[in-house]
């Protein structure tokens, strides 16, 4: 049997307290050394690593909030953030006074057309009128000129601002008399009647004397002048606005119209003029009758047919040609008024409608069913209604169809086969520029359809929008590139782009 010695307890502390204090690295390897060859003269045989230690965990990441109002209010009102402030606001007036004097300097240094007035025959549109043949287009019992007075409202609103009233004195009548209407035409009190009733309505009239002998100033002894003066201050105290006369008549003459300026004056003021018209019967218009020149002073409108006369429908061709010689014929110093003249086809009188009123001038209509109040309203009619009505506002509220330049625009057009045929006119067109608008008419004369060649105008812009068309059917903008033109189609395109094409 063993018997083992207690120890006292002392003791057992101590040799405890040693153990505790041994190097890591005394004894067999083990946990934290790692075998090897050891110093000479070392203890033990193993090399000292450093013990794994666990790292403590990193301090999360300071998170961004947002400053209170408190804060924002305090960082705001620091003298770094006023003087910005000021700095900022500062700066932001100097550039709007920069801006709004460059532009006024833009505008002072811009060229601007100058504004010619004009005088209310420039601006109106004229209605050539025959009483008598209205009254028989009438049903029979509808009241005869009464229904013609009840129109005029009517035609006041479609824009017309003059009627040119035809066919109220009997040419054959010996001796002549000015002072009553002929046979076919109402009786003098009817007509009357419907001079009050137009300059209530604010329409002026125009009596037509054209063909008529007459010579105020006496150079033929059949017709004594006071007889002609005595008439046409009998008119003018009716309130007619003006006579219209032939460049073919006696009274075509330099000493007849200075005797008819002369009763003029007895009559009219500076805003309520009264007109001369001559119609043009001829190519150019010729001097006054015994005069080497014309007298630009004695006549204040020049009436042009487009279309030469005709007792058959001209081909399309033949309108081609004649609107071209129109378009290309340099006018003189006498404000123009255009009719039609000649006889068209139906879709040619709406492309002849444009035409007359975007030329340059004072277009004057002749009576139409199409725009007659008193007629049915078809479809046909109620288009012809809009278009008249559509190209008389435009031209009355845009200054370039007033009174801007005119610009002809010969042009090739791009044909093939399957839109054109090489004997199918080409299309017409011309430019009407006031400042920086400008507005392009096109006219397809033609039966076929036309596109437009992209080279043909290169100093156009290619953006427009359609002022109106003779079918009604094109509205908003539209681009020249990709432009087609139905048959006997006229187009209105206000261009976009600004600049100077005279």
């Amino acid at each position: 049997m063993f018997s083992a010695q207690r120890q006292p307890r002392g003791s057992q502390t101590n040799d405890c307290c040693q153990t505790n204090r041994m190097p890591l690295n005394a004894g067999d390897p083990g946990y934290g050394s790692v075998p090897g060859p050891g110093p000479p003269g070392g203890v033990g045989g193993s090399e000292t690593a450093p013990l794994l230690i666990p790292e403590p965990d990193p301090e999360p990441a300071q998170q961004w909030q947002p400053m209170t109002k408190e804060e924002l209010e305090v960082a705001a009102g620091g003298p770094g953030w006023r003087r910005l402030r000021c700095y900022m606001v500062l700066l932001f007036w100097l550039a709007w006074v920069a801006m709004l004097a460059t532009a006024i300097a833009i505008i002072a240094v811009s060229p601007r057309p100058v504004v010619t007035p004009l005088r209310w025959w420039q601006k109106t549109l004229f209605y050539q009128l025959r009483p008598d043949l209205f009254v028989e287009a009438q049903a029979e019992g509808s009241g005869g000129i009464n229904v013609l007075c009840e129109q005029l409202p009517y035609l006041r609103s479609l824009g017309i601002g003059a009627l040119i009233l035809e066919g109220l004195f009997d040419k054959e009548a010996s001796p002549l008399n000015l002072t009553a209407t002929g046979e076919r035409s109402e009786t003098l009190p009817q007509i009357q009647h419907l001079l009050t009733e137009s300059n209530k309505a604010g329409l002026k009239v125009v009596l037509d004397f054209c063909e008529l002998d007459l010579d105020v100033a006496g150079n033929k002894p059949s017709i004594p002048s006071a007889t002609v003066q005595h008439a046409l201050r009998f008119w003018l105290e009716q309130g007619v606005a003006g006579f219209a006369i032939c460049d073919t008549d006696a009274a075509y003459s330099e000493k007849t119209l200075l005797e008819w300026r002369g009763i003029f004056k007895e009559f009219g003021s500076q805003e309520d003029e009264r007109i001369v018209v001559v119609k043009q019967t001829q190519d150019i218009l010729p001097p006054l009758n015994n005069s080497s020149q014309i007298n630009k002073t004695l006549v204040d409108v020049v009436m042009r047919s487009i279309l030469p006369s005709s007792n058959r429908l001209l081909s399309a061709q033949e309108v081609a040609d004649a609107i071209e010689r129109d378009l290309q014929t340099k006018e003189d110093d006498i404000w123009p008024s255009w009719t039609v003249g000649g006889k068209a086809s139906h879709d040619l009188k709406k492309l002849l409608l444009v035409l007359m009123m975007t030329l340059p001038g004072s277009p004057a209509f002749q009576y139409d069913k199409e725009i007659d109040q008193t007629q049915d309203k078809e479809k046909a009619k109620r288009s012809a209604v809009a278009l008249f009505t559509s190209l008389s506002r435009a031209r009355a509220r845009e200054e370039a169809l007033l009174y801007g330049s005119f610009t002809f625009l010969p042009f090739n057009t791009s044909t093939n086969s399957t839109l054109a045929s090489p004997s199918s006119p080409p299309i017409l067109a011309f430019l009407r520029s006031w400042g920086c608008v400008h507005f392009l008419v096109l006219l397809n004369v033609g039966p076929a359809l036309h596109a437009l060649d992209p080279a043909w105008a290169p100093s156009l812009p290619e953006a427009g929008v359609f002022v109106t068309s003779t079918g009604k059917d094109r509205l908003g903008s539209t681009s020249l590139y990709t432009l087609e033109l139905q048959p006997h189609e006229a187009i209105v395109i206000k261009l976009f782009e600004k600049g100077s094409y005279s």
